[in-house]
């Protein structure tokens, strides 16, 4: 069995049956306290985002991809082994998990600890960015250099893999969430409106659909939320190209990650990319924007891996099987 924790879902991989499990990873407890009963988590517990009295918290066990609450990563990871009825039944077997490649000895040894505490067995911890190419289809164990750049939720990591192994890597913390942030820090002190961790969400998602030049670059945007000034709940209509400044100084710094990691890469290896281009895979891989800004930057060929997101999954899968 596989784990994929990342900062927005987590989801149980089978070598037979894929995908078992895929939620938001979140939960919500009945009090402010590290050792409070688990209300709900998951699926069940995302409506409940800043909609909580104060005798609830939410918990998020990731943040920027870092591990940053423990007892909610225990707590999901718990509830998604019962969910998919693996409880008990791989204690003897190895838990593969997926982490960042640059996270630190100490943020490996807390995932691997939560694992345990959820009764998952034993953990095998392996690198997302390589699985992630592994799921992408790409000829990591080759001789040949591949980049491949994983935009995750918490953050992004700009690798080039060679011989099954990271031959050079970047790692920014910027990602779809902080990314959903910028968008409500936007509204909040350019047009004096409210909107929640969902309602960012939700535009972003808009804005990813929308191609960034012909006649959908032109179209209005509505946003539901709540007027700082008339303290009211409203609709609020902006013309999509009001969001740009935004986007782009967000992917900028996704740009620059990969512009420094080609900077530092063997020549030889820069021959390969040159012919290969570059690979992007997670959920914020289909922005077209990125992928324009991308090409512009580096005069290479950028391409979005078949369904991005589970790339990470997919990757987890094949190492099961072997």
């Amino acid at each position: 069995m596989a784990f994929d924790v990342g900062t927005a879902n987590l989801r149980v991989i089978s070598s037979e049956g894929g995908i078992l499990f895929d939620e938001p990873s979140i939960c919500c407890f009945d009090a402010d306290d590290y050792n409070a009963a688990l209300v709900a988590a998951g699926a069940n517990a995302l409506p409940m985002a800043d909609r909580t009295p104060p005798k609830l918290r939410i918990g998020r066990p990731l943040r920027r991809g870092v591990l940053q609450d423990l007892a909610a990563a225990r707590a999901l990871l718990r509830y998604a082994g019962e969910c998919v009825g693996v409880r008990g039944r791989i204690s003897a077997q190895s838990t593969l998990i997926g982490v960042p490649a640059d996270a630190t000895q100490a943020e490996r040894r807390a995932l691997i600890t939560a694992a345990r505490d959820a009764n998952l067995g034993a953990v095998q911890l392996v690198s997302e960015p390589v699985v992630a190419a592994i799921g992408a289809g790409l000829p990591i164990m080759e001789a040949t250099g591949c980049m491949l750049v994983e935009c995750g939720a918490g953050t992004t990591e700009v690798v080039v893999i060679s011989l099954g192994g990271v031959c050079v890597s970047r790692t920014v913390r910027v990602g779809g969430n902080s990314l959903d942030q910028s968008l409500a820090d936007f509204l909040h002190f350019r047009h004096k409106f409210l909107i929640g961790e969902q309602s960012a969400e939700r535009l972003k998602l808009e804005l990813a659909d929308e191609p960034v030049t012909g006649s959908g670059a032109n179209c209005d945007i509505q946003v539901r939320g709540r007027s700082i000034e008339a303290g009211l709940p409203t609709v609020l209509t902006l013309p999509r190209q009001a969001f740009d400044d935004v986007l782009v100084k967000h992917f900028t710094v996704i740009v620059e990650a990969v512009v420094d990691t080609l900077n530092e890469t063997p020549p030889e290896l820069s021959h390969d990319i040159l012919e290969r281009g570059i690979i992007l895979t997670g959920g914020s891989a289909p922005f077209p924007l990125l992928s324009t800004m991308l090409a512009k930057a580096t005069g290479l060929d950028v391409m979005i891996a078949d369904d991005s997101r589970y790339c990470v999954a997919r990757g987890l899968q094949a190492l099961l099987v072997g």
